[in-house]
């Protein structure tokens, strides 16, 4: 296996765990203002994830710097393709940061509620563009010989890439409300089981309907088809599971599985991408693979010793976040959301 192949590889995993946890805290949320009924509540719902929703966005961080120094024209063509969409998707995520801070600088009603719409469609806008853009990279985009993009912005948002995104939404949704449902006070987390009940079969039918679209674009008929194959049953099973655990009432296995389904979704992308990071659709020979976008065999071997010593750093601090914090919220705990 060459280095290409191994920051592949690593570029994937770093896309798992940001869809794995980036994606409760979505579905946190999207879901915060239908769970919770009052302020009280509302602020509970943001404390599930006030600890570490900022951390879970590095993953995207460090995906993007490892392809930026990785497969740097992977990057060009992906962020000056995609420019707009990103653009929407970082304002979102700013107004979504800004609102978890802002939210309780003011006791005025009219306030709260200007910034907890602003989470809203701060978890909404994001889940959506990120679905719509996977399913454009499964689908391939408009790429000429010169390896510019030859689209716009409304060149993305086709069928299918509006199923991606809705998708995204229906699976982000579906997890996010498992994981309140293990992290609210019980009265609250009854309306979680509820929403999570009723989001599986979405969840379950929109993730079928994007890999049964995916096949049709050729996800299953490259060099990582097997792989991608085997992926696609796992992230299947793990969404039922959840949804079996879930009406089992099984709070910790429900969020385990969907979290599954999500890590094998992710994986499924990138094994039936693979040697392909963007397929063009204007010619096949015209795509951006593994070889023809990638740094130097130098950059790639300075890279994997600078990420063999830190990543097991990073993944040691964020997993020791969680413990601490692995306890249920309480309602009118303290706080400054």
């Amino acid at each position: 296996m060459d280095l290409n192949t191994v920051w592949f590889a690593l570029v994937a995993v770093l896309f798992m765990g940001f869809f794995f946890l980036e994606g409760f805290d979505y579905g946190v949320g999207i879901l915060h203002p239908f769970v919770a009924r009052t302020d009280e509540e509302r602020r509970a719902v943001i404390h599930t994830i006030g600890p570490v929703w900022d951390g879970n966005e590095v993953w995207m961080i460090t995906a993007g710097g490892a392809i930026f120094a990785a497969f740097p024209q992977w990057y060009a063509t992906l962020f000056s393709g995609f420019y707009l969409a990103l653009f929407l998707m970082l304002v979102a995520l700013i107004l979504r940061g800004v609102g978890f801070e802002f939210r309780q600088k003011v006791d005025q009603p009219g306030w709260r509620s200007f910034w907890d719409g602003m989470i809203f469609l701060g978890s909404l806008v994001p889940a959506l563009l990120w679905g719509v853009a996977v399913a454009n990279l499964v689908r391939g985009v408009p790429i000429g010989a010169d390896m510019n993009y030859q689209g716009s912005f409304w060149t993305l948002l086709n069928p299918y890439g509006l199923l991606g995104g809705v998708a995204a939404i229906a699976v982000f949704t579906f997890h996010g409300a498992n994981f309140l449902s293990l992290k609210l006070p019980e009265a609250m987390a009854d309306r979680a089981r509820a929403a999570a009940q009723a989001s599986a079969p979405v969840a379950v039918i929109l993730a079928v309907l994007f890999v049964l679209g995916g096949y049709a674009y050729g996800l299953f008929g490259r060099e990582g088809q097997l792989l991608a194959y085997l992926f696609a049953v796992l992230a299947a099973l793990g969404l039922l599971a959840g949804w079996f655990f879930r009406a089992q009432g099984d709070d910790a296995l429900a969020f385990w599985a969907t979290g599954l389904g999500v890590l094998f979704a992710t994986a499924t992308v990138f094994a039936g991408l693979y040697p392909y990071v963007m397929p063009s659709t204007l010619n096949p020979e015209w795509g951006l693979t593994i070889h023809n976008a990638s740094a130097s065999p130098y950059t790639l071997r300075v890279m994997t010793y600078v990420a063999l010593v830190f990543t097991p750093l990073v993944l040691l601090y964020q997993g020791w976040t969680y413990w601490v914090f692995r306890g249920r919220v309480e309602l009118g705990g303290k706080g400054g959301y």
